[in-house]
């Protein structure tokens, strides 16, 4: 993965969409990747741990 907002943005979308339970239009896609990149310090997500990651995740969901 590189480091850039884009790669980051690409991550969270394919996690989001990869059991083909939701899409990324169910989600605040860019408040994800905000607050994935604060606790992160930098754009590569996969060094947060899964529950946190989708803790965030969960916290974003559009209603």
């Amino acid at each position: 993965m590189s480091d850039s907002l884009e790669s980051a943005t690409a991550y969270v979308i394919e996690a989001l969409e990869a059991k083909g339970t939701a899409t990324r239009y169910d989600f605040d896609v860019s408040g994800i990747v905000a607050e994935s990149h604060a606790i992160a310090n930098g754009w590569n997500f996969r060094t947060i741990e899964d529950t946190t990651f989708w803790g965030i995740v969960a916290r974003f969901l559009r209603p």
